[in-house]
This record gives C-alpha cells, structure tokens and sequence, in this order.
C-alpha cells in the first residue's frame, strides 16, 4: 500500500493530538516502523493495525476517525494540494460531485504509484447523489465523506452526507443538496494553483 495514504493518517494524528499520541497509537499497533515514508510501500497488513491502533488511544471508531481524516485533508494549510485537486472538479459542489468518477485517475496523475477505490456517482433524482466506491483500502469512504463534507463548507453549500455500509462489495454512500448557495464560497483561482498557493 501506498505510503502516502500511512503518512497521511500520521500527519494527522501527530498534528491533531501531538507525537506522543502518534507514538501510543503506533506502539498498540505493534508494528515494526514508528514513522512511514510518503513514497514508499508498506505490506496492507499495516493499515487496519494501525487504524486499531488509533482508535485505542482517542476512544473515538474507526470510522470516526476515517472521516476525520478526510476532513483534515481540506482543511489544514500542510495540504493545501487536495483542496486545490478537488476544486479542479467544478465550480460548484454539484459540479465537483458530477467529476468525482474522474478522482482516482486525476490522483494517480498528481502522485504516480496511489491507487484509491474506484468510484462511481449517480444521481437518481436532482440534488440527490449515491457514491458506491470499492477497492482497497476498505474504509476510503468515510474519507471520502470527510473530503465532502469539509468541499462542501468550501463552496458554500449546505449539504447532508451519510455513509449507509457496504452493499455488494462497495461502500455506499447517500449525498443530499440542501442548499447550493446557503453560504459564501471560499472562492478558488487558476492563477493561486499554479503558484503553489493556498487559494
């Protein structure tokens, strides 16, 4: 598996809730590395150990914590990257759900080597999408929903996201529109992307 997906959930615990908590969760997981390389490979294994691990020290679920990861990745100025990656979908929530499918493969292009489950998007009536996303890791869609939660805020949408399980192999996941214009977009420029800067 991808080091960048073991170095994220490290970035996040260690920023989060400090190195200390970084290293308890590590030393539950009993693995045999305390710090993960973002460009390297790790067996698979790791990665449910070290979500275990995780869970131990905060008290909060895996799922929780997932999500809050996803959340982390949009937010925080250390990854200014994937907001700017996930505003290339569209210039409006709508838009960017519409371009999710295109996620992975526009992923894969940014960082060579992180493949992430396939993703498909419907939208059975207006305003209301299903996500069934499948493949390793198991558990990408309560990141996915973080991510979307945290897009959502950032275009000013109101939105209602809930991860309804896994059916026929795939995480299913219900996205309903509330409000497309319920506050101020956080606005998003071509000319801040190519700088490298936090738009």
């Amino acid at each position: 598996m991808h080091g960048l997906i073991f170095r994220t959930v490290e970035a996040f615990i260690s920023d989060g809730f400090g190195a200390d908590v970084w290293a308890k969760a590590v030393a539950l997981a009993e693995l045999d590395v305390t710090s993960f390389e973002a460009m390297l490979q790790y067996d698979a294994a790791y990665f449910p150990m070290l979500l275990s691990g995780c869970a131990q020290v905060l008290d909060r679920s895996e799922a929780v914590i997932l999500e809050d990861v996803g959340t982390y990745l949009i937010t925080h100025q250390n990854h200014a990257s994937v907001r700017r990656l996930m505003r290339f979908g569209g210039d409006t929530f709508s838009e960017l759900m519409h371009a999710l499918d295109d996620l992975p493969g526009r992923t894969r292009l940014a960082v060579s080597g992180l493949d992430l489950p396939q993703i498909c998007v419907r939208e059975p009536i207006p305003h209301h999408f299903t996500i069934q996303c499948q493949g390793r890791p198991v558990g990408f869609g309560h990141v996915l929903v973080g991510l979307l939660r945290a897009m959502a805020d950032d275009y000013g949408t109101l939105a209602v996201l809930d991860h309804q399980g896994i059916r026929d192999g795939a995480e299913i996941i219900d996205v309903r529109v509330v409000e497309a214009f319920f506050a101020e977009d956080r606005g998003f420029s071509l000319a801040d992307a190519g700088r490298g800067e936090t738009p």
